[in-house]
């Protein structure tokens, strides 16, 4: 025995068990781990596995997920009475069922014949493709337990509920096989489903969609009226996004009284209240992101809400913030030039249209930048003229300072839209990666019948996001694209189906456009299994593959459900119907890809969805795939997973020799090689993408104003979090948009 042997006896068995633990059954590999620790408990053989892992032996967080799903194993047949787990499929549904977690339209919809059935469907074996972070997150926070919170239901049976559940209203000769195919993209990690629908499928409570927008009108009713509506929707869970730049600015008059008006500044407090007193089903508060136009007047006010110094009547901690820029104001910043601002208000009332309501149709010619001018030389007009480059480095303290406002480019967001027929878009969600038609609510009249106050509302445009995403780093290595996405754009579509929305006319606008989010997540971790360097051409070309393959088989799927089950209600006059979508992304036919047949196909046959894809920031469901999050390079090869009550070492996915040198950090990566790759990515995506900066915090305000201006110039939509060095682990992912 040699020395090393002698002082870590139990360290060096677990070495000489490593190299064996993937071929060994979970049970020999428990009681060989077991023989080596001295009858250790399974926490401590975890914590002992997992204290061996670093960069050179990352499967060992498998040999640690396989000790868990033991204890997760004995646990659910101690407490269903069976003898093994996955023993009594019926019986589980029946269990969950009588403690109130499961629907009982679960035994309404499926026969015990149809349930037995699945039950010899189910892979127990694919929980070995969970890493222990992975199997431990879907445990703590998605598989369904009793009301005392014991251990019930086990991983594939998860997947198989939400597979039963997605597809419950579909034609009962088809259904199961939909249902098989549902659970095979799922269990295999091909795919995942968004976190409001991993966790609420197939259960009483909750809702599946992922996050809503809404558009505040400048009126007391509907300012209140919009905080009750957002209110009901995050104590489902919900992430929120709200437009703001319609209210009237600080100092405007109301009924006719001049500077009474106290601006946006109060109802974003308000907003900021809700989101912390009303929680996501108790479990974290809610999350609000709020947006306003650079020209309106309380811009200055509004940048600086988030900052941690100054007056405090004036900040909004817990309101995340995002800027609408019409391209005229980053012209100006770039040229440096003066930048006007506006009361939206007054605007309406001497003009006579409101100015956030047009965008400009060309590049460098519209008719924002008219109206804009307009409102400028009228002498009757108040406004404020400053720099804009103030204005922008104040958006850049604050995103040095906070990680936010988000960059929603308005014109180009319009400019691509393809239901402009029907709508406007004024902002995104809380992750920047949806762009849908908005409009307020607004109350018509009140009136008494029969003793009851009825009140008429006209709903506008509430936008809802139902998510899912594509895992790159196993799906597109296995071949089976096209296979993965026919089903995921149904799992997607019946989402709107069977989701109950407590806001009516967030409902209606769902059903209207029937808008999806079929995102990706895993680049990092597909182009390290590729060999591309992050920094090279090779990657924005592959960009360019993927991305081109993800739009094809996505609209086709679309198109294809449209045959089967009609088009979305707004499908008529849209750029999917006149082909505009396909011309203004110069979609044609290509070796691989037969954009014109398929332009064709959509005219012909229609499209299901008026939207069909945004790239999600994707952070807890990348964690149980067991790949990287959304388009982003990785922090680190090695770190911690750091939760409230835990700390996990993890290491980049599939990390060994060949993948080693393809890992570069986020903070390392030159980030406009990372805007070029995002740049080809975003003329596939009809929505937009969570791109995320990563900047040193010692970089020069010009280096981050080149990289903003690179951004507007290459045509993103959209920029989520300017993440810097300085304040690194600040920023809070909606947990809702992960998917």
């Amino acid at each position: 025995m040699n020395a090393a042997t002698a002082t870590f006896p139990w360290e060096q068995q677990l070495r000489n068990i490593k190299t064996e633990f993937s071929n060994l059954p979970v049970q020999d590999l428990i009681d060989r781990l077991k023989k080596a620790a001295g009858e250790k408990s399974s926490q401590a053989l975890i914590l002992e596995c997992l204290s061996e892992m670093d960069e050179s032996t990352p499967d060992w967080t498998f040999a640690a997920s396989r000790i868990y799903l033991a204890e997760l194993y004995e646990e659910a047949a101690r407490n269903r009475h069976t003898t093994r787990a996955y023993e009594g499929f019926y019986s589980l549904i029946e269990t969950m069922i009588s403690e109130g977690i499961y629907t009982k339209k679960l035994l309404t919809y499926y026969s015990r014949k149809e349930i037995d059935h699945l039950e010899t469907v189910l892979q127990p074996e694919r929980d070995h493709l969970f890493t222990y972070i992975g199997l431990k997150t879907l445990n703590d926070r998605y598989l369904a337990k009793s009301k005392t919170k014991k251990t019930f239901e086990l991983p594939q049976e998860r997947f198989m509920i939400i597979a039963m559940t997605l597809m419950e209203q579909e034609e009962e000769n088809k259904r199961l096989d939909l249902i098989k195919e549902a659970y095979w993209a799922l269990s295999q990690l091909y795919m995942t489903v968004a976190t409001p629908t991993l966790a609420n499928a197939g259960k009483q409570h909750g809702q599946l969609s992922s996050c809503f927008i809404d558009t505040v009108d400048d009126s007391l009713q509907s300012i209140y009226d919009s905080n009750t509506d957002l209110a009901n929707l995050s104590k489902n869970g919900g992430g929120i996004g709200v437009y703001l730049g319609k209210i009237r600015s600080r100092g405007s008059d109301i009924r006719g009284f001049k500077g009474v008006s106290s601006g946006v500044l109060p109802w974003m407090k308000q907003l900021n209240n809700t989101a912390v007193s009303v929680d996501q089903l108790g479990q974290r508060q809610g999350a609000i992101a709020v947006y306003l136009d650079v020209w309106h007047k309380d811009i200055f006010a509004f940048l600086d809400s988030r900052l941690n110094n100054g007056d405090e009547r004036q900040r909004t901690h817990d309101l995340f913030t995002g800027v609408s820029l019409p391209d005229i104001f980053m012209e100006a910043v770039e040229n440096r030039e003066n930048w006007y601002l506006f009361d939206p208000h007054e605007v309406r009332d001497v003009m006579g249209f409101s100015l956030e309501d047009c965008y400009d149709e060309e590049r460098g010619n519209g008719s924002f930048r008219d109206r804009y001018q307009a409102c400028i030389d009228h002498p009757d007009l108040s406004k404020e003229k400053v720099p804009a480059i103030d204005i922008m480095k104040r958006i850049m303290v604050s995103q040095l300072e906070t990680g936010t406002p988000y960059m929603f480019y308005r014109d180009e967001v319009n400019r691509m839209n393809p239901n402009a027929h029907t709508g406007m878009i004024y902002c995104s969600n809380l992750c920047t990666e949806i762009t849908q038609n908005q409009s307020p609510t607004t109350t018509e009249q009140q009136f008494v019948e029969d003793g009851k106050i009825i009140t008429v509302k006209n709903a506008g445009d509430f936008v809802v996001c139902n998510l899912s995403s594509i895992n790159l780093g196993k799906a597109v290595p296995s071949g089976e694209l096209q296979r993965i996405i026919a089903i995921q754009v149904r799992m997607l579509d019946n989402v709107i189906d069977l989701n109950s929305i407590p806001v009516l006319q967030a409902q209606m606008t769902n059903q209207s456009y029937r808008g999806i989010g079929l995102g990706t997540f895993g680049w990092a971790h597909l182009l390290a299994k590729k060999k591309i360097h992050w920094e090279s051409q090779q990657a924005v070309d592959y960009a360019h593959e993927v991305y081109e393959a993800i739009a094809y088989h996505t609209i086709k799927a679309s198109s294809e459900l449209a045959k089967e089950k009609g088009s979305y209600p707004l499908f008529e006059g849209s750029d999917w119907q006149t082909g505009a979508y396909f011309i203004k992304r110069t979609l044609e036919q290509d070796e691989t890809y037969n954009w014109t047949k398929l332009q064709n196909r959509v005219q012909n046959h229609g499209l299901r969805n008026g939207y069909l894809m945004a790239i999600a920031p994707n952070s807890s469901t990348s964690l149980i795939a067991g790949s990287t999050a959304s388009i982003d390079p990785i922090f680190k090869k090695f770190y911690s997973e750091e939760k409230k009550d835990y700390k996990i070492p993890v290491t980049a996915p599939e990390l060994n020799p060949h993948t080693y040198g393809y890992y570069p950090s986020a903070y390392d990566v030159d980030q406009k090689t990372s805007l070029r790759q995002n740049a080809v990515r975003q003329k596939f995506i009809d929505q937009s993408i969570s791109f995320n900066f990563y900047v040193r915090n010692n970089i020069h305000a010009k280096e981050l104003l080149d990289l903003h201006l690179e951004a507007w110039k290459l045509g993103l939509k959209t920029t989520y979090y300017t993440r810097s060095t300085s304040s690194q682990g600040t920023y809070d992912e909606c947990e809702s948009c992960s998917s």
